[in-house]
């Protein structure tokens, strides 16, 4: 019978998952985080210490929150209970508070509780373990794969040292599974035949994720077909069956978590940039992941205007195109369309004059007073107004030469402020030399942002 048989049949003790069963038992052996376990580091100092704050581990899936939490607990002498806030209420919560209370009174002992998942816990919840944090009757340790700044309660986020967690690199899952091939007893009995560039495969499927990578293994191991060799029956791993155990591998990308944020943040970065090569990498990370191309769309409508503006007027002319043709073509055919938007603004000279100058404007209005309008620029619809001189003065742009004529358009505090200033680059470098020539008294004492540069 097959060993996958066997595990799986009635009647037969069904083993832990091989992430489970190659838990490390002690700090040196756990694989990564060097920043908080190395020498010297603040976990292993409490770890060695026992002196245990409340804490939230914060990092991505399978990095080994819960395997550090139970390290913790193995090298404390507190009480150690461990709940997921996924299956457990407040009810349950309260029932550790009171067994909290009797170790402290009567024992003198402290109790440690850990919550993985804990931003599934609602604020009521997390208002419940205000207080017994507070006094320490209990040491909390959290896990989440959210950033605890929007997840986790305020009060209770400044009761809590956050530690940060990060993906494992490839050499630390590579010697995760190596490790696991060379001491799980399952494993072994195998008798597997695990290539360099299988195990390169794993790697690179895993995402950083321990815990993939391992029960990948585990499943890609009980996949293969056994074979007669000179050394008895083995099983041998294919890349086939390595992409079978794993089926696709989806991108770390959460669309309401710090994956989503964090992956837009680089495309757009990248736009801003000039760097098209790294825009179109991101865009394929977002749409892979299964983002909603709109949202991709909109976000490029946005930034055509904040860091494109004017010194290449089409850039908004082609997003805003890009985003009705996003929306009437749909995917996967609109994959291409905005890479060409992608490409085009990442590719465009770049200024914020117009963001700047919408900025400065709101500011004068929000931190000045509301002057009145100029009389010259004030519409005479009645007799009485014109009387009174709405209009009077005003001079009307297309009666003089080229379109234009030198008058104050500011209110009188305002006359000398300057809110746009082009950027000597791209279409707007010509825009700026046009209003110099028109506006000489004002934009002769305002020089542009920049020194005149060569265009390549």
């Amino acid at each position: 019978m097959d060993l996958f048989e066997k595990t799986t049949h009635r009647g037969h003790q069904i083993p832990p998952p091989l992430a489970d069963r190659v838990r490390p038992d002690t700090l040196d052996a756990f694989v990564g985080q060097d920043h908080l376990v190395g020498p010297g580091r603040i976990l292993r100092r409490i770890v060695e210490g026992d002196t245990v704050p409340s804490m939230i581990l914060w990092g991505p899936p399978g990095v080994g929150k819960t395997t550090l939490a139970r390290l913790i607990a193995r090298n404390t002498e507190a009480a150690f209970f461990s709940v997921s806030a996924v299956t457990t209420g407040l009810a349950d919560i309260r029932k550790i508070m009171q067994q909290a209370v009797l170790n402290r009174k009567q024992l003198h002992k402290q109790t440690i509780l850990f919550i993985d998942e804990i931003h599934r816990f609602n604020k009521a919840q997390q208002d419940g373990l205000l207080h017994s944090v507070e006094d320490g009757t209990l040491i909390l340790i959290g896990a989440t794969t959210e950033n605890p700044s929007f997840e986790v309660i305020a009060p209770l986020l400044s009761r809590c040292r956050v530690l940060q967690l990060q993906p494992l690199g490839p050499s630390e899952i590579r010697g995760l599974l190596l490790r696991a091939l060379t001491s799980d007893a399952e494993l072994k009995s195998m008798h597997l035949t695990v290539g360099d560039e299988i195990l390169d495969s794993i790697v690179h499927l895993s995402g950083g994720d321990g815990r993939v990578a391992l029960n990948g293994l585990e499943l890609a191991c009980r996949l293969a077909s056994r074979t007669d060799s000179g050394k008895g029956r083995s099983r041998v791993l294919t890349p086939e069956i390595v992409q079978e155990a794993f089926q696709k591998r989806l991108p770390a990308y959460d669309k309401k978590g710090d994956g989503h944020y964090d992956t837009i943040s680089a495309f757009i970065k990248s736009l801003r940039g000039s760097d098209p090569d790294g825009a179109v990498y991101w865009l394929a990370r977002m749409l892979e992941a299964g983002e909603d191309p709109l949202f991709i769309a909109r976000r490029m409508v946005i930034l055509a205007s904040e860091d494109v503006g004017n010194s290449d007027p089409m850039a908004l002319v082609l997003a805003s195109a890009a985003f009705q043709a996003v929306h009437a073509v749909g995917l996967p055919e609109s994959r291409i369309i905005l890479s060409q938007a992608a490409t085009y603004l990442a590719s465009a000279p770049k200024s914020n004059a117009a963001y700047i100058a919408v900025e400065e404007a709101l500011e004068a209005v929000r931190k000045g007073p509301l002057d009145p309008v100029p009389l010259h620029l004030r519409n005479a619809v009645t007799g009485l107004m014109k009387e009174m001189g709405y209009g009077a003065e005003y001079a009307y742009a297309h009666d003089h030469p080229e379109g234009f004529v030198e008058q104050e358009y500011l209110p009188e505090r305002l006359r000398t402020s300057l809110f746009y200033r082009p950027k000597e680059i791209g279409e707007e470098k010509h825009i700026g030399r046009r209003l110099r020539n028109w506006w000489k008294k004002r934009r002769t004492a305002n020089p542009p942002q920049e020194k005149k540069e060569e265009e390549g």
